[in-house]
């Protein structure tokens, strides 16, 4: 039996683990705190006979993360192109490099011809307004939300915003469209019913008397959900007008964050043509169909971009360098990949899975590729299906898959593990097969 007080005594000290030579590149690239709880945790392994004394680094290094950022890489198989528990969209090589560049001290607010103090995320603002010409001006916050509450605010505080009740949506975790808008100190003057509302309501509604003025029209769209049978609404280009005549704004709130109309997409609403239909503010995400960053875009009349601009609380909103550089090299650069999935050629998916079957069959795997309906996810174009394939393996890979590394993310179907290719980038089709392979 080992006496505990000579296992205690074979406990090496903390310092002279942390000097050995092989935990130097973690020191550096994880920094002295994870390293030391890690070499806390050997030690106590050594008190109890779990790690012999000779291999506590060993037993360090195996225990240390890849990186200090306790985030994990996940490979997306789930068919969810948009998938908002993972990320939403993954970012494209350009706006990866570009986060990089901008990590150090960078040009943010500085002009650098002149060394004085510059507007700052001009040049995004500059590829963004490019990107929707019909825009007199563009602002960015940081989130769909967040460009949402800073409208109404700089719009409604203190007056009513009316909206139709089958566009009161909830966007996720709870959180429901009434309740962002009324925390601004607007208040709703809702109109139509769950399933039509016409232009007529809103007309209604913007002549009726009341204890305060209206301050803004809101038009949502509801890109998380369908509503289909006997269902009417009122569109940007009917609304204008009305809006125009009685001089209230008019937001238009398309949710999704494509800026032009999509060939796949026809149904999606897109930021040009809801301003060419007259709104005069459009408000949309960034890391949706767009495929950037997290970011709250903001787009529409000249004037009334430059007040919601101006309002104290665009400080509070603002977006990080990071944030600016990503989406500056996503509307610059090439299709990002929630794009480059989007409009994969179904049939080159489905060799893509046969490929993929075929080879973890030949490892003695029971895998099979089958045919599949991926989804847009994350808030855009609800009830669209997309053709794919998927590789269909036993179903209690899926939980190992999970925990695996790097975590695998699939879906379930009949006791099935579905692998759907569609979401998951061909350059990662070689890691999802070492995956699978450790998995199984």
């Amino acid at each position: 039996m080992t006496n505990p007080v000579d296992q205690r005594r074979a406990v090496p000290r903390t310092d002279a683990v942390l000097a050995d030579p092989r935990l130097a590149d973690p020191l550096a690239r994880l920094g002295r705190s994870l390293v030391k709880d890690a070499v806390a945790a050997a030690q106590q392994g050594v008190r109890t006979g779990a790690v012999d004394p000779g291999a506590v680094v060993d037993a360090v290094l195996a225990a240390l993360p890849a990186r200090a950022s306790s985030l994990q890489p996940v490979l997306n198989a789930t068919g969810v192109l948009l998938h908002t528990n993972l990320g939403r969209a993954p970012l494209s090589a350009a706006a990866v490099d570009a986060v990089v560049a901008a990590s150090g001290t960078t040009d943010v607010e500085l002009d650098l011809a002149t060394g004085r103090r510059a507007r700052r995320g001009r040049e995004v603002l500059a590829a963004l307004a490019a990107a929707v010409p019909a825009a007199e001006a563009v602002h960015v916050v940081n989130n769909g939300a967040a460009a949402l509450v800073l409208a109404a605010t700089a719009l409604a505080a203190g007056r009513d915003v009316v909206v139709s009740r089958g566009e009161m949506v909830e966007i996720g975790d709870g959180f429901r469209l009434h309740e962002l808008v009324t925390s601004t100190g607007a208040r709703l003057r809702e109109v139509g019913t769950t399933n039509r509302t016409s232009a007529r309501d809103y007309a209604r509604a913007l002549d009726a008397d009341g204890d305060r003025p209206v301050g803004m029209v809101l038009k949502v769209h509801p890109s998380n959900f369908l509503v289909t049978g006997f269902t009417a609404a009122a569109t940007a280009g009917e609304l204008a007008p009305l809006c125009r005549e009685r001089d209230v704004p008019l937001v238009v709130d398309t949710g999704s964050g494509l800026l032009a109309p999509h060939p796949l997409l026809p149904d999606e609403p897109d930021a040009g043509s809801a301003l060419a239909a007259g709104a005069d503010l459009v408000t949309a995400s960034g890391d949706k169909l767009l495929g950037g960053p997290q970011a709250g875009l903001l787009l529409g009349r000249a004037d009334v971009v430059e007040r919601l601009r101006r309002h104290p609380l665009a400080r509070a909103l603002r977006v990080d360098k990071l944030t600016l550089a990503a989406l500056e090299a996503t509307l610059r650069g090439p299709r990002p990949p929630a794009l480059e999935a989007l409009a994969a050629p179904a049939g080159a998916v489905r060799a893509r899975a046969e490929a993929l079957a075929r080879e973890l069959a030949a490892r003695g795997l029971d895998a099979r590729a089958v045919d599949s309906t991926a989804t847009v996810g994350g808030g855009g174009a609800p009830g669209v299906p997309l053709t794919s394939a998927a590789v269909s393996l036993p179903g209690a890979l899926a939980a190992r898959l999970r925990a695996g590394r790097p975590p695998v993310l699939a879906r379930v179907e009949k006791d099935r593990c579905l692998l759907d290719l569609r979401s998951v980038p061909p350059a990662q089709d070689a890691a999802l097969r070492g995956a699978v392979l450790a998995a199984g």
